[in-house]
């Protein structure tokens, strides 16, 4: 999941280099929303003592 969020945080930059700004305010929401929600599974992760994801 962690991937996934460096994957959408690259696209955003690389977007708004180009000047593509609705492309790279989309990108950027959906890699915020991927990272507290490793955040979240790793904290959990962190606490059971267990793999979750």
């Amino acid at each position: 999941m962690l991937r996934w969020t460096v994957t959408f945080i690259i696209l955003a930059v690389v977007a708004g280099i180009f000047g593509f700004g609705g492309v790279a305010a989309g990108a950027a929401s959906i890699a915020k929303i991927l990272f507290f929600i490793f955040i979240i599974l790793f904290v959990l992760s962190l606490l059971r003592g267990k793999k979750v994801f």
